[in-house]
């Protein structure tokens, strides 16, 4: 059997214009999920980690505005708040979806994942993680100036507050994920990133208030595991070179030396595409044999080499 971690963004689920109900967000479940299934029919063991950007940007301003009536949770425990929901979420939907085949007999099983963070990581100082609603500049300036929040403009989409995301350095549970992959199922794992936590000196375990980019939470996770494939799944179709612009390039095939200048020359923004290529990068020069950055749409076909950029050596 093949293996490949497939990395789904928190948009996945809820997609652009939409409002993001419960409702909205199954739906969207049931459309993923019948195309990961199609990768599993194609003879792959496969680990799910998604995003939750959307997601937790909702629920700590939930927590905000109700402040007043009940004690508000932190980040931290908002990321593990809706890696739980959207892991039940993913997990019931993958389990229904599977009832339906005639090839697949898999079960699925959600881990709720720590990741170790260091915690003189400087993105603790320097917040660029995109989380929560778009924004104009006109009102997020007075949500901002109110709530004191550090925000960005967002890939030409909008305004988004940002907040810390540290790099990862360990997947806690990473043996408990393997040893449920050797045994053939389904596993969705990191999800949100992982809970970012910190290593004390006796060994223990601290959260910290924090959110850690998926795509980089799925490579480490796909290095310690020794896994074939990463595949990153996002908006677009390829990457582009001057994505967004009259002259635009898009990428079927990317190498290492390319991307790592391409990213010096600032083509791939630190909340947006940059965290993807850095992820493929260290992946393929791990030992990695595959590394595809494609659109949600496009998965069984970026798996089968006709979509989506590949990233080689």
């Amino acid at each position: 059997m093949k293996t490949a971690i497939i990395a789904i963004g928190g948009n996945a689920l809820i997609k652009k214009g939409e409002e993001g109900n419960i409702y909205q967000q199954f739906a969207n479940a049931r459309e993923t999920c019948a195309k990961l299934l199609k990768v599993v029919e194609m003879g792959y063991d496969i680990i799910i980690t998604h995003g939750n950007g959307p997601q937790v940007g909702h629920a700590i301003r939930r927590h905000e505005n109700a402040r007043k009536i009940f004690p508000p949770y932190p980040l931290g425990m908002c990321v593990a708040e809706t890696v739980g929901s959207m892991g039940y979420m993913l997990q019931q939907t993958m389990q229904n979806t599977v009832k339906k085949s005639k090839v697949v007999r898999k079960d699925t099983v959600t881990i709720i994942t720590q990741v170790v963070v260091d915690d003189d990581d400087p993105s603790f100082q320097n917040p660029t993680k995109p989380i929560g609603q778009f924004f104009s500049k006109e009102d997020i300036e007075k949500i901002a100036k109110a709530e004191k929040w550090a925000v960005i403009e967002d890939s030409g989409r909008g305004w988004r507050r940002v907040v810390p995301s540290p790099k990862p350095l360990r997947i806690v549970e990473k043996d408990t994920i393997g040893d449920l992959l050797a045994k053939g199922k389904i596993v969705i794992a990191c999800g949100g990133g992982g809970l970012p936590v910190i290593q004390l000196e006796d060994g223990t375990l601290d959260g910290v208030e924090a959110v850690i980019d998926k795509d980089y939470a799925s490579s480490k996770l796909a290095q310690q595991l020794d896994l074939d494939e990463l595949i990153i799944l996002t908006s677009v179709d390829k990457v582009s070179l001057n994505f967004g612009k009259p002259d635009y390039v898009d990428l079927d095939i990317l190498t290492v030396a390319e991307a790592k200048k391409h990213l010096k020359d600032g083509q791939f923004p630190p909340g947006s595409m940059g965290p993807k290529i850095e992820s493929a990068i260290e992946f393929i020069e791990s030992g990695g044999k595959k590394a595809v950055i494609a659109s949600h749409e496009n998965l069984v076909e970026a798996m089968r080499g006709k979509a989506g950029t590949r990233i080689v050596r």
